[in-house]
């Protein structure tokens, strides 16, 4: 157990930060992603923490050669994926064992998914299931729905499935499935989620498409994908800890450099924008995702209800959390119960750590109400092993003062966090 003291900040701030982490969903495809081609793919600026390292360790494990001056890192894929003589450890990282799934459940061989504890714990029968109807055969406690998972790769069927729930993740899982089915396959979402992985694809010559009704076509694969060339941009959903940081203390000021400005992955800013943050966005170049900066200046935030796009913002709701509890009026977030099977179930999580810093709320089951207007207290937090949480309230403790347990998950997702946080305070 780890514990993490915040002292409240005494000054505003006027900062440009340009090291905040790389963007974590990108960097575990670029890993994934690599191993479709058959020549060296070029990845900078690639997360080196914990999970997007658990990535790179698993494509090593497949036959891949990694390479990494600290500056670049180079994959060369195997001519033929290889079955492992090892487990495949994950991590804490949900998005690297149900998009591997996916991969895998299409490769000839035997392959065991596990992770830490906590991913253990986290349901995957969403990604499972489908897989398991067009020809995978993946075994795992609970019927499949608990790591380890254990995945006999083989031929796959193509399919037409609409989706019950609208995840990046299980989008990407059956798309990279699709790759390897027998002929063309169709997904669809009933709202478009985060859509990083038919852009990387198709930048590498894949052949995924949105038609008109909704439905993503997904063509099998004939050859080998083009090698990535890469610069991974800044992670917006990291960022935004910094943006709601500004937004709160008075006459602050965040300029958060090369971002991906990708509509799916800023709408956290355009709510924090639609209580009242002045927010400016500024597009520098868009070759796989567009890329610029994002500036973030407190004003007088006010209550908002939050209930479209949920799938475009539902890691940046633990962190708007805090900004609702002290915008001017009630808050309310509705549509989101994919928060109960996050790292940890966070909607409680939320609701009952505000309580402990004087924050009114009312809890549902897909979502909360925050009553607002509360000056926070300090308090003992425990984010149950919950990176957003921990973070989110240690942005909470900018105002007030912060004491926060089981905090060894910040390292496994943005290692210089508490740097930036202390750069702050000058």
């Amino acid at each position: 157990m780890q514990k993490l003291q915040i002292t409240k900040l005494d000054q505003p701030f006027d900062i440009v930060i340009d090291n905040i982490a790389s963007d974590k969903s990108i960097s575990h495809r670029c890993a994934m992603f690599s191993l479709l081609s058959d020549k060296t793919s070029t990845i900078k600026n690639y997360l080196r923490a914990e999970d997007t390292l658990d990535s790179l360790k698993i494509a090593r494990k497949l036959g891949a050669k990694v390479e990494d001056d600290g500056q670049t890192i180079k994959i060369t894929p195997p001519q033929n994926l290889t079955e492992p003589d090892d487990i495949l450890d994950c991590g804490n990282a949900g998005t690297g064992m149900r998009l591997y799934a996916g991969l895998l459940a299409g490769i000839d061989g035997s392959f065991i998914l596990t992770g830490d504890k906590y991913l253990r714990s986290r349901p995957m029968k969403r990604v499972t299931n489908p897989l398991k109807k067009i020809g995978a055969k993946i075994d795992g406690r609970e019927e499949a729905n608990k790591a380890p998972l254990h995945i006999r790769g083989g031929k796959l069927k193509s399919f037409k499935y609409h989706s019950p729930i609208d995840s990046a993740q299980v989008k990407s899982a059956l798309i990279l499935a699709a790759l390897r089915a027998n002929d063309i396959s169709y997904y669809k979402e009933n709202l478009l989620s985060r859509d990083h992985t038919e852009r990387m694809l198709n930048g590498m010559g894949a052949n995924i498409s949105l038609e008109d009704d909704g439905w993503i076509k997904i063509d099998p694969l004939t050859k080998p994908l083009k090698p990535l060339d890469i610069i991974v941009p800044t992670d917006p959903s990291s960022a935004f800890f910094f943006a709601v940081a500004a937004a709160i203390v008075p006459k602050s000021k965040v300029t958060l450099k090369n971002l991906t400005l990708n509509p799916t992955r800023i709408e956290a800013y355009k709510i924090l924008e639609k209580m009242g943050a002045k927010i400016t966005y500024i597009e520098k170049e868009n070759i796989y995702e567009p890329i610029g900066d994002i500036i973030v200046e407190h004003d007088q935030l006010n209550g908002v209800v939050v209930q479209d796009n949920i799938a475009w913002l539902i890691d940046e709701l633990p962190a708007l959390s805090i900004a609702m509890s002290v915008a001017n009026g009630k808050s309310v977030v509705k549509n989101a119960k994919e928060l109960r099977v996050k790292e940890s179930d966070r909607i409680n999580t939320v609701v009952q750590n505000l309580k402990l810093c004087g924050v009114g709320y009312i809890e549902y089951e897909d979502g909360y109400l925050i009553e607002g207007n509360a000056t926070l207290q300090k308090a003992t937090i425990d984010s149950c092993g919950d990176h957003r949480i921990a973070m989110s309230f240690a942005i909470a403790g900018l105002l007030c003062g912060m004491d926060i347990e089981n905090t060894a998950c910040i390292d496994t997702s943005f290692p210089n966090f508490i740097q930036i946080i202390d750069s702050l305070k000058g």
